[in-house]
């Protein structure tokens, strides 16, 4: 079996999905990325694991399920808390952000038994799932985050390592506000794409 890790920013306004802000507010956008994140937790409920994990930047609040460990996450930039993340992890493990509340349990249903690794491509050029049959977070550090090659770059480092990596499904993240029609359309009964229909664009004077 295998642990499932969520990293995540507590929702709050101003410090989540800034992106979106304009056309919707601070407050608007904090609800857009709780209800992304708790589309994300019943996702990971709902999946096969030994262990579910929150792996938290702030405090957690009543969108999170039963069932789950919370963790803080580490100082240092993105590729050290992610490698933090692994390095917590005994056995096979599985990470994903809380930019795609599209998720479905069944994408994170994952066997190790035929290869090392698998590899979610993101379609902005990261990655929106990362697993590892044996966690190493040495395959992490040193990875540059948030640019247009960083999937590549932590495929690629994968594959010098020997692992036999095996290919998830490309998700679209949740950036923009295209990013967020585009999304909920995908999944139109989710959290996420009912309260994105809650949600009044600013309409610039």
């Amino acid at each position: 079996m295998t642990t499932l890790l969520v990293i995540a920013k507590e929702p709050l306004p101003g410090r989540v999905k800034t992106r979106l802000t304009p056309p919707f507010t601070p407050q608007e956008a904090a609800r857009l990325a709780q209800a992304a994140l708790a589309d994300t937790l019943h996702a990971v409920a709902a999946a096969p694991a030994i262990r579910r994990v929150l792996v938290l930047d702030g405090t957690p609040g009543d969108w999170l399920p039963a069932g789950f460990e919370v963790r803080p996450q580490c100082a240092g930039g993105l590729d050290e808390r992610l490698a933090d993340a692994f390095a917590h992890c005994s056995g096979p493990a599985l990470l994903i952000g809380m930019d795609t509340p599209q998720v479905t349990p069944q994408l994170l249903t994952v066997d190790f038994a035929d290869c090392d690794a698998y590899y979610g491509p993101a379609e902005d050029g990261g990655f929106w799932a990362l697993g590892l049959a044996e966690p190493d977070p040495a395959l992490l550090r040193g990875v540059p985050m948030s640019t247009p090659v960083t999937g590549a770059v932590q495929r690629e480092r994968l594959l010098a390592a020997g692992l036999r990596v095996r290919e998830l499904p490309r998700l679209r993240d949740v950036d923009t506000v295209a990013d967020a029609h585009a999304v909920a359309a995908l999944a139109p009964r989710g959290r996420f794409a009912a309260q994105l229909a809650r949600c009044t664009p600013v309409t610039p004077r």
